[in-house]
């Protein structure tokens, strides 16, 4: 029997958007559990789809002791502040020191996130634990398949495994394919590293992992480890963070070096042959909305995919809401638009009341403003309710006051679902929990990117991604990237980025 400390530390960094993650970000609960260290932790994370409680099954089936470090996580956003990444990983390193001899380490880390004082957050918290245990303890990790893969990661970790699901179904099991590389790592045997950088950036917007050509990656890498090689896997990362080495990339692990490498160059020249069939077709809002009216029946999904606060965006832009309404929709509903201050005044009105109000824009991103109109309180919510669909399987949200609210006088039968924490709409429960029900709209509008497919997408005639106006860039272009090295392209078949 093995003593094996687990542990996560979460953040997904957009280094374009506004507003920095604070030690009280990574307290907050969401869907994920709120900041817990110690035993707490073990507890804190039960059950639900994440790959520290993938590993903890797998590895208490086996009958290891698991020695309980430090769970956080935050909702998307600009850097980790400074003082929020020394307090967690110093409680961290404290349980880890705290802890004795261990027989070997795991983390579920994200894999993109960015400090104030470090470009790559995962790679120095893989450091400090590294200077706690020595070069002889194994050390493993998961990562998200949105990770901006770094040398560091890779040399100062034993092995890792990444999500291969975007939308991200399989986070336990991505834990559990971890724990069997420990297993061979924990019997003596060593494993072999292979890495590789892509040449080119990818938008979150053409990521979905059930679309070519990135099915077929996945596909491959399941033929692959089918063929012995131990663990092969693709991120395909978190395009706007301005980071050095931000872009996708391979990694593989096997006892024997030739077949690890063998794994990562098919992998990615399989990759790079692909990089014209990338499709990140987004309609204007109105050309989506009026698609949307016109189509014979819903829903019609309408993807907000630049102000999904998973990502980074305020999830308070208000240009699709406005096509709505400009536009006459009937039997709208749009999700979730954070906005505290106008749930605030709607839970003090109460159910039936009427008031004007400006409702979002309120983030202070450069352009946007509120929509001002008037507005009936159709129902209200304390916005805890247990989520429903696979992603977020075991999880239950916390929003905070919410309300659903109608665009009164306007010629339009519009509803919004406003909320007062940012989160990503990827459950339909955001809608059903307070009474709005996806499947009787014809139009849905999700402040999402890809995310929201696998709960929406079976209930959807069509599905439309809309180019509005947000903090979560999908076309990367325009971009004004600092750190990134020379020489990448900025999207597929893009041109090349070029220092100042």
């Amino acid at each position: 029997m093995a003593r094996i400390a687990v542990g996560g530390f979460q953040h997904e960094t957009n280094t374009f958007a506004s507003t920095n993650a604070t030690f009280a970000d990574f307290e907050m609960h969401d869907a994920w559990p709120g900041l817990v260290r110690g035993p707490e932790m073990l507890d804190a994370v039960a059950g639900i789809n994440l790959a520290l409680w993938g590993f903890m099954e797998a590895a208490r089936a086996d009958g290891h002791e698991l020695v309980p470090l430090v769970w956080g996580s935050a909702e998307p956003s600009s850097y980790v502040t400074e003082d929020a990444f020394e307090r967690i990983t110093g409680m961290m390193v404290e349980e880890l020191q705290a802890a004795g001899k261990v027989d070997a380490v795991f983390l579920d880390l994200h894999g993109a996130m960015a400090v104030e004082h470090f470009q790559d957050g995962e790679g120095e918290t893989l450091a400090r634990a590294r200077k706690v245990i020595g070069p002889n303890v194994p050390l493993v990790h998961s990562l998200d398949l949105h990770a901006n893969i770094t040398e560091q990661m890779v040399a100062v970790g034993d092995a890792m495994s990444i999500y291969r699901t975007y939308p991200h179904v399989d986070m336990e099991q991505t834990g559990q394919r971890v724990y069997g590389l420990l297993q061979r790592l924990l019997a003596g045997e060593k494993l072999h590293k292979a890495f590789a950088k892509s040449p080119f950036l990818v938008p979150l917007t053409a990521q979905w992992t059930d679309a070519r050509p990135n099915r077929g990656f996945y596909d491959m890498i399941t033929g692959l480890e089918l063929e012995g090689t131990a663990c092969v896997d693709l991120a395909l990362a978190f395009p706007p963070a301005d980071i050095r080495e931000c872009g996708p990339a391979a990694v593989a692990y096997d006892p024997d070096p030739v077949v690890a490498q063998r794994a990562v160059d098919l992998l990615m020249g399989a990759f790079v042959d692909a990089e014209g069939d990338f499709d990140n077709a987004m309609l204007s809002e109105d050309e989506a909305v009026q698609a949307a009216m016109s189509a014979p029946a819903g829903p019609i999904v309408l993807a907000d995919a630049q102000d999904n606060p998973g990502a980074g965006g305020t999830s308070d832009t208000v240009g699709v809401l406005e096509a709505l309404v400009r536009n006459h929709a009937r039997k709208a509903a749009l999700g979730l638009l954070w906005d505290a201050e106008v749930a605030r005044e709607a839970h003090a009105q109460g159910v039936g009341a009427e008031f004007d109000a400006p409702l979002g824009g309120k983030s202070g991103r450069p352009g946007q403003r509120p929509m001002r109109a008037r507005f009936k309180v159709e129902a209200l919510s304390n916005g805890i309710f247990p989520c429903t669909g696979e992603m977020y399987r075991g999880a239950t949200a916390h929003l905070g006051p919410t309300a659903v609210l109608s665009v009164v006088g306007a010629d339009c039968d519009v509803k919004v679902v406003v909320s007062s924490h940012r989160f990503q709409n990827l459950d339909q429960a955001c809608f059903r929990h307070i009474g709005v029900e996806p499947t009787e709209q014809k139009i849905l509008v999700v402040k999402s990117t890809v995310h929201f497919r696998a709960d929406y997408d079976p209930i959807a005639a069509r599905t439309i991604v809309v180019e509005s106006p947000g903090e979560h860039p999908c076309r990367l272009v325009g971009l004004n990237y600092r750190h990134l090295r020379e020489g990448v392209r900025l999207e597929p078949n893009g041109p090349q980025h070029r220092r100042a």
